[in-house]
C-alpha cells in the first residue's frame, strides 16, 4: 500500500470510528477528528519532504486494477502539482478540527461530515484516475451542503444551501460530460491520466473535439473553482457556512477544480488550450477586477474575504492562460499560498463572530488593544491577501504577471491594477477600521483566544511566512511537473495546415 493512500483511508476510518462511538462518549468525536487529521499532518509532512526535487513524473505510486472492463483503476501518485497543496490540506484540516469546537449540537454527525470532507480532499489530490478525482471531489462536495444547511449561519442559510449545491451541481455535471466524451472520443478506453497520456501521443483527438472538450472541463471544473461569472455562490456560502466549513472549502476543495485541469486538460488538448486561453484569460480579469470592486463595497468582513478569495483565484487562472512555465508555476504556488491564507481569513472571521457577535467592520474598531493576538494575525492576513513581500502570496502573484507578460502583456497591466491596487485599498481599509482606531462597541470588552486557541492560527500563518520567505520550497518541486504540462499544453508545429476551427464551429461540428 502507498504511504498517500493512509491520507484519505485514515479520515474515512475516523468518519466510521466517530460514527460508532455512542453519545456517552461524546468527548471522543472532537478527539478522534483531532488525532486522525494530526496523523495526516505527519504523512502529509513525510510526503512533501520525501518527494524528490526535480523530477518531472508521478511518485509514490500505486497502481491497482479496480474494473477491468472499463478501463478504471485505483491509481495514486504524486508531483510537483499536488504535493505542495496535499501539505497544506493536512494543516487546513487540522486547524479546521480545532476550531470546530464552537459546535454545539449533533456533533457526532458533524464530525463525521468533517472527516468525510476531509477524505475527499485527500482522494481527489492524489488521484491519477480522473474518474476517481470526480468522485473523491464529489465526495467532499456533499458534507459541505449538509455542514451549510444544518449548521450554518443567518436566517437565508438554507436558501444559500441550495444556491451552492445548484451552482455546483450543475458545474460538476458538465465537468462529468466533459470526462465522459474524453473517454468516448478519445479511444483510450480508460481515464487514467498516465495511460491517456501515452495513448493521445500517438492517437491524438480532432482539434474539433479537442476544443469542445476542453470547454465542457473549462466551465465545469471553472465553476466549481468559482470563475467569473460562475462565482456568485462563494461569498454567500462563505459567510453562511460554519467555520471549519468555510477553511476547508474555501481553503483546499476549490483548488482541486484546478488541479484536475491541471491533470486533464492541459496536457491532453492541446488544440483545446490554443483556442481557449483568450477566453480564460478574459475571464480571469473578471475575478480580478470585478470581484475586487465588489471586495471594496463590503462592510461583512466575511463577505470582504469571500470576494477576494475569487480575486486571488483570477491569479491561478491567468497564470493557467499563460502557458508558460513560470505562469504555471505561479499559479501552483497561488493555491498554496490562497489555500492557507483563505483557511486562516475565515479561522479568524470565525472567531470573531463568536466573541464580538458581529463581523461589521464598523463595530471592529480597536481590535489590537482589545485581543492583541487576534488583532495581530488579522493585520498579518489582511497584508498578505494585498500581496505584501515576505508572505507567499507575493511570489505566486509576481510570478504569474512575469508568466503572462510574453503572450499577454495587456493583462499585466490590468492584473496589476486589481492585484495590487484594488486589493490594496480594501485591505488596508480593513486594517485602518479594524485593528486601529476607537475601540468599537462589539470588541470593547471582547476576550483575547488562549494560549492554546492560538495553535490553528499559527499552524496556518508560520507556513504562510515560510513559503513566502523561502518560496523555493515550493518551487524547486512544482517547476519540472510545470514544464512537462506547458510542452504537451503545446499544439504540434503544422505550419502548412490550416489554423484550429473556432470554438462555435467545433461546437457546431460536434452537434452534428
Amino acid at each position: 500500500m502507498s504511504s498517500l493512500t493512509l491520507l484519505p483511508l485514515f479520515p474515512i476510518l475516523g468518519a466510521l470510528a466517530v460514527f460508532l462511538v455512542p453519545k456517552s462518549y461524546a468527548a471522543a468525536w472532537r478527539g478522534i477528528a483531532l488525532a486522525v487529521t494530526g496523523v495526516c499532518v505527519l504523512v502529509a509532512a513525510a510526503v512533501f519532504f520525501g518527494f524528490r526535487v526535480g523530477h518531472a513524473g508521478y511518485q509514490m505510486t500505486a497502481n491497482h486494477a479496480w474494473i477491468p472492463a472499463l478501463g478504471l483503476n485505483y491509481h495514486v501518485g504524486v508531483d510537483g502539482i499536488s504535493v505542495g497543496l496535499i501539505l497544506v490540506a493536512s494543516l487546513v484540516a487540522f486547524a479546521a478540527a480545532w476550531i470546530s469546537e464552537e459546535i454545539e449540537s449533533q456533533q457526532q454527525l458533524y464530525y463525521t461530515l468533517l472527516l468525510l470532507m476531509v477524505a475527499g480532499v485527500f482522494g481527489a489530490l492524489i488521484s491519477l484516475d480522473l474518474f476517481f478525482l470526480y468522485f473523491f471531489n464529489e465526495l467532499a462536495l456533499v458534507p459541505t451542503f449538509l455542514m451549510i444547511g444544518i449548521w450554518g449561519r443567518g436566517e437565508d442559510r438554507t436558501s444559500v444551501a441550495f444556491q451552492i449545491t445548484l451552482y455546483l451541481s450543475l458545474g460538476a455535471l458538465v465537468a462529468l460530460v466533459g470526462l465522459v466524451c474524453l473517454y468516448a472520443l478519445s479511444g483510450a478506453n480508460t481515464l487514467d491520466v498516465v495511460a491517456l497520456t501515452a495513448w493521445v501521443k500517438t492517437h491524438p483527438l480532432s482539434p474539433s473535439a479537442q476544443t469542445l472538450i476542453f470547454g465542457l472541463l473549462l466551465f465545469g471544473f471553472g465553476t466549481l473553482v468559482g470563475l467569473w461569472p460562475f462565482h456568485s455562490w462563494a461569498p454567500a456560502g462563505y459567510a453562511a457556512a460554519p467555520t471549519a466549513t468555510a477553511m476547508m472549502h474555501a481553503g483546499i476543495l476549490k483548488k482541486i477544480g484546478a488541479v484536475a485541469l491541471l491533470r486533464a486538460a492541459f496536457p491532453l488538448l492541446p488544440e483545446g488550450v490554443s483556442q481557449w486561453t483568450q477566453v480564460l484569460a478574459v475571464l480571469c480579469l473578471g475575478n480580478i477586477l470585478y470581484c475586487g470592486w465588489v471586495a471594496m463595497r463590503q462592510r461583512d468582513l466575511n463577505l470582504l474575504f469571500g470576494n477576494s478569495s475569487l480575486a486571488h483565484m483570477g491569479f491561478v487562472f491567468l497564470g493557467l492562460a499563460s502557458v508558460s512555465l513560470i505562469g504555471i508555476t505561479g499559479a501552483v504556488l497561488v493555491m498554496v499560498s490562497h489555500a492557507l491564507l483563505a483557511s486562516l481569513e475565515y479561522a479568524l472571521s470565525g472567531y470573531l463572530r463568536r466573541r464580538a457577535g458581529t463581523l461589521d467592520l464598523g463595530r471592529l474598531g480597536g481590535l489590537m488593544r482589545s485581543m492583541p493576538f487576534i488583532g495581530a494575525a488579522l493585520v498579518a492576513t489582511l497584508l498578505a491577501g494585498c500581496g505584501v513581500p515576505g508572505f507567499a502570496n507575493f511570489a505566486g502573484e509576481l510570478a504569474v504577471m512575469f508568466g503572462v507578460w510574453k503572450s499577454l502583456p495587456w493583462f499585466v497591466v490590468a492584473a496589476a491594477w486589481g492585484g495590487v491596487l484594488i486589493a490594496g485599498v480594501y485591505m488596508l481599509r480593513a486594517i485602518r477600521e479594524v485593528a486601529h482606531g476607537p475601540a468599537g462597541e462589539a470588541v470593547a470588552a471582547g476576550q483575547d483566544v488562549s494560549w492554546t486557541g492560538r495553535v490553528p492560527y499559527l499552524v496556518l500563518l508560520v507556513p504562510l511566512i515560510l513559503f513566502g520567505v523561502a518560496p523555493y520550497m515550493l518551487v524547486d518541486r512544482i517547476r519540472p511537473s510545470a514544464a512537462l504540462i506547458v510542452e504537451r499544453a503545446r499544439p504540434a508545429a503544422t505550419p502548412d495546415a490550416p489554423a484550429a476551427p473556432a470554438v462555435t464551429a467545433a461546437v457546431a461540428h460536434a452537434a452534428r
